[in-house]
């Protein structure tokens, strides 16, 4: 017990000790302020988004609903109702997405539809801006991932050669007692400094928007994890008997190998392992067996159409001339004949995400990055969950209108009651 009293004091000098030097340490207060003033923008930039797409979201709403009323109103049957009705699908931001909007920049998280050929319309999306597409934007995983270890490294990189320049090395482990204690200790301080000021603005946004504490916890556990692991690589090799710049060298090639090169390398050796179609093969897919089904006769365009949907086979013949059943039955054959192209498509994004998640474990920022992403919901998973929703929602459309469209029955205006609506409900997976 008096072993362990003697050991516990002498941490504890040690500890006070240094907060001493490190509080008068003008290096360390302007690295705080400056990691404080990069996640206060990072954070406010993803506010900012987050504000701006649910804004988005809102008003798009209002004007996709009195479209469609007065669209409706103004057709006198089924398939022109259904033509010229557009309904708006969206994959609303959650709670955290502003420290992580990965996907959210790339794929679209929203659509117009209207009851065609639903693979010609689910990878439209908006022209984005080149730039953000070439840097990506500047969020706080990204500050996370990429820039606080970088940080760190500039802070720690000298940790011992400063005190050996100074001529202060052998004096300062006389006194400390421990050689290895107190080069933790100064590391240890000035990591949690760098870690508090960038935690506390996104701390103080998620309250704000409202983001659940378990998910602010696990964010803050990441951050917290990815810091030290960078500073035991800065406190190991701070013990190299080298000049500070052969150091800081060493360690900027390293968090250049695990934060850039490894990850770009896995990602080309990824794709080349898993080739997908592309999402314009898919469209051109589409769009060419629609394009295709006005030369053909009726009879075969309804043949595959009737194999996914026999219910609809006795219902009223289909003559030569313009129908508005086939029209739309030929739209589907369309969306037929691509969806193995689709599935491929959907298959290989998730094997490949999963084989990318696999070589994070070897690049720190990367697995640091996706899990904030993972956190926020703006990761493939999530992109592909919306997409679902979309196709589903589609199928509710046809679903809708095939009764009208295959049994001729009569068009009535107040039916728009009844129409399908999206719901993003299902959102937080």
């Amino acid at each position: 017990m008096n072993a362990l009293n003697i050991g516990a004091w002498s941490g504890l000098r040690s500890l006070v000790r240094e907060a001493g030097f490190l509080a008068r340490d003008r290096a360390l207060l302007l690295w705080v302020l400056v990691v404080l003033g990069l996640s206060s923008v990072a954070v406010w930039a993803g506010l900012s988004e987050v504000r701006q797409q649910r804004a988005s979201i809102a008003q798009l709403l209002e004007a996709d609903r009195q479209d469609r009323h007065s669209q409706f109103a103004a057709q006198s049957d089924w398939g022109s109702a259904a033509y010229y009705s557009f309904h708006l699908t969206y994959d609303p931001p959650a709670d955290f997405a502003f420290a992580a909007l990965g996907l959210r920049d790339l794929l679209p998280w929203k659509h117009r539809l209207r009851m065609l050929a639903l693979e010609g319309q689910i990878y439209e999306q908006d022209v984005g801006n080149p730039v953000l597409a070439l840097v990506g934007r500047f969020d706080f995983a990204f500050l996370a991932a990429m820039l606080l270890p970088l940080i760190l490294i500039f802070l720690l990189h000298d940790l011992r050669a400063a005190e050996r320049t100074a001529g202060r090395h052998d004096l300062l482990v006389a006194v400390a007692g421990n050689a290895r204690t107190v080069w933790w200790w100064r590391a240890g301080l000035k990591s949690a400094a760098i870690g508090v000021a960038a935690l506390l603005p996104l701390w103080v946004a998620g309250l704000v928007s409202g983001t659940a504490p378990m998910v602010l916890l696990a964010a803050t556990g990441l951050v917290a994890v990815h810091l030290l692991f960078w500073m035991a690589v800065c406190v190991g090799l701070a013990a190299w008997q080298r000049p500070a710049a052969v150091i800081l060298t060493a360690l900027v090639g390293l968090w250049l190998v695990l934060g850039t090169l490894l990850p770009a390398a896995g990602r080309t050796a990824i794709e080349a392992a898993v080739p997908i179609p592309s999402g314009a093969e898919i469209l051109l897919t589409q769009r060419e067996a629609v394009n295709d089904a006005w030369d053909l006769p009726v009879a075969a365009t309804m043949r595959p159409f009737l194999a996914r949907h026999p219910e609809w086979a006795g219902e009223r013949p289909i003559g030569e001339g313009f129908d508005w059943a086939w029209y739309y039955a030929f739209q589907q054959v369309g969306d037929q004949t691509a969806e193995p192209l689709s599935e491929r498509y959907r298959a290989g994004r998730m094997e490949r995400d999963r084989l990318a998640g696999l070589l994070a474990w070897l690049a720190p920022p990367a697995l640091v990055e996706r899990a904030l992403q993972r956190l926020a919901r703006t990761d493939l998973r999530a992109a592909l969950a919306y997409e679902e929703r979309v196709r589903a929602f589609h199928a509710r459309l046809r679903a809708f209108y095939y009764p009208g469209l295959f049994r001729g029955e009569p068009f009535e205006p107040s039916a728009l009651a009844r129409l399908p609506e999206f719901s993003a409900d299902a959102a937080a997976d």
